[in-house]
Order: C-alpha cells, then structure tokens, then sequence
C-alpha cells in the first residue's frame, strides 16, 4: 500500500509566516506585559504607583546610557567606555563641590565638559587614527577608569572626610545638585524626566532629522555613504561626542542619587546599557538600534529587576533571569527575523 503524504495547504505556509512575523514583531511587547501583569498579580505591591515610578527611576541611569550606545551602533560602532565615563562623572562632580567647594552648577558644567572631552577622544581614536570602535572604546574605559582613581588618590569623597594635606573637605553635595535625582515635579523624580527628555530628543534626531538617516546610512554601509558625500568621519565623531555626554549627564543623576563619590560607582552600568540598547533592537522586529526600543529594553529589565527583589528572590538570580531575557530578545531580533527573511 502506498502511503501519500499531503503537502502543506497553500494558505499553511502564509499563516505560519504571519505568526513567524507576530512573533518577532510584538513578542518583545508580549513579554513585557505578561512579566508586568504577573508580577502585578503575584506581588501586590509591585501595582503601587510609587512602586512603578521607583522602577523607572532605577533604570534611568543605564536607559540613558544606552541611548548613548545606541546612537554609536546606529553608526556601525559600539562604545564601550560609557560605564567609566559615567563613574568619571561622579567622582568630578564630588571632586567639584566637596574638595573645591563649588555650588552644583559649576559642577554639572564641569561633568559635562569632562564628558565632551571624553567623547572627543573616542572620536580622534576611531575616526582619525583609525583604531576599530570597540577596541578604541574598551582602551578609553580602561584609562578612564584609572585616571578616576588617580584622581581621588583610589579613596571615594565624602563631605567631611579629611583630605591627603590633613585638612577636611569644606564642601558638600549641595540641595539643588541632590535634587537632580531625589526631586521630583508633580510626583515624577526628576531622573525619570531627564531619562524621557532625552529619549524624546534622541528618537527626534535619530527618527526626523537629515542626521539621523545619515547615522543610520552610515551604520548599513559606510562605504556607499561616503560615495554618496556624506562626511562619515564628522557623523561618527558626533556619536561618540553625544553619547559620552548622555553618559556624563547619567553620571550626574548617579552623583546626586548615591550623594558621594563612590570610586566603584559606573562598574556595572557598561553591562546594563549595553543589554538594553542591544534588547532594544528586537522591539516591534526593526532589527536595528532604536530609541523607544532602549528604553522599553531599559523598562523590560527594570520590571525584571524590581519585581524579583520584591518577591524577595536573592540579587544573584536578577543577572541570570536578565542573561535569558537578552538572550531571548536576540533571538527574536536576529534569528527568528533572519529566518522570515530567508
């Protein structure tokens, strides 16, 4: 007997490519909103609306550090530097206010200027000396984050703490500087009015002005770019510029939220603005860095992070839930849309 084996219905294959396209496109949506309903559910408080603004204010850092990363992968790069830069940027603002005694304001135009300039050494490593971004990057992360301990002879600075001539410190963090983390306008901290700002004026560049199509175009081909007369090496200096200056200014919400100059602090946010500029790219299946896709990454793994403290599960298991969480947006950014495409 002869067994005939039906082929795939004309309409299978359409259907299963619609639900392939589902998949990639809103999954990263999906998935956001079943961790959000269940930790709804789960933990009562996680639905406070305090609870929700805490979340955003604690991925407010490495969101807008992450928009910097992506401004840089945007153009076919990637900057590593942006944690030291960050953690630079405290130690300048204490530096500033407590052992010169300046007001915040000097001290937020210094922490900015020492972003620029750090900005400005990426861009002459990777475009006029030629260095490949990544390598030029980690090389600045590493003398930045030397160059921070030099400067504060490896001690962090406190308000009062007695200085290397054994004299105290005659300054402090001032109220108006705290309060660049620990205000708020109408109920909403003012870190997380910074973090949509700068989300809205990064997705502004990026997704409506001339600028960032060339950012973009660069980031495809770079070669095709430059035959068309774009200037590439100006455009990818002014990511590396822009985005050590996200870096510093997420450095200066840092200062302000932990109110000292913590030498260890900006270790650990090269990790997390990496892994939300690169979830980002999964969102709505674009497959390439976008803004509204960091800071939703950003949101995703702050409700991860949040709603698994609040459950009272031990710190060491938030990086290996975090760890599979990027490794399943990948796979939606990259392998489920390679296949669609294939």
């Amino acid at each position: 007997m002869t067994i005939i084996e039906e082929a795939p219905s004309a309409t299978a294959v359409p259907r299963v490519r619609r639900a392939g396209d589902l998949v990639v496109k809103y999954g990263f949506l999906v998935v956001t909103a079943g961790l959000f309903a269940y930790f709804s559910i789960s933990e009562p408080t996680f639905r406070s609306g305090s609870t929700l603004l805490d979340v955003l204010r604690y991925v407010s850092v490495a969101a807008i550090l992450g928009l910097g990363v992506t401004l840089t992968m945007a153009v076919g790069g990637l900057d590593m530097s942006v944690g030291a830069v960050a953690g630079l940027a405290v130690s300048v603002a204490a530096q500033t206010m407590v052992v010169h005694n300046q007001i915040g304001v000097i001290a937020v135009l210094a922490v900015l200027g020492v972003g620029a300039a750090a900005g400005l050494v990426n861009a002459v490593l990777v475009v006029l000396l030629r260095v490949p971004d990544m390598l030029a990057t980690l090389g600045t992360m590493f003398a930045i984050s030397g160059l921070k301990l030099v400067m504060v002879d490896g001690q962090s600075i406190s308000p009062g703490m007695t200085l290397p001539d054994g004299s105290t410190a005659p300054g402090k963090f001032t109220s108006g500087f705290l309060s660049i983390d620990r205000g708020s306008v109408l109920g909403v901290p003012n870190s997380v009015l910074i973090f949509a700002v700068l989300t809205l004026a990064a997705w502004v560049l990026l997704a409506r002005t001339r600028w960032g199509r060339v950012l973009y175009a660069i980031g495809a081909n770079r070669e095709a770019a430059r035959l068309a007369g774009v200037r590439v090496g100006r455009y990818r200096a002014l990511a590396y510029v822009l985005s050590a200056l996200l870096a510093a200014t997420g450095g200066l919400i840092l200062a302000a939220r932990i109110g000292q100059g913590d030498v260890s602090a900006g270790n650990s946010q090269l990790l997390e603005a990496v892994a939300v500029a690169l979830v980002g790219t999964s969102v709505l299946g674009r497959g390439r860095p976008n803004v509204w896709g960091t800071a939703l990454g950003a949101v995703l793994i702050g409700i991860v992070s949040s709603g698994l403290t609040i459950a009272g599960l031990p710190y060491y298991t938030q990086d290996v839930v975090e760890g599979v969480v990027l490794i399943l947006a990948l796979v939606c950014s990259f392998t489920l849309s390679e296949g669609r495409r294939s």
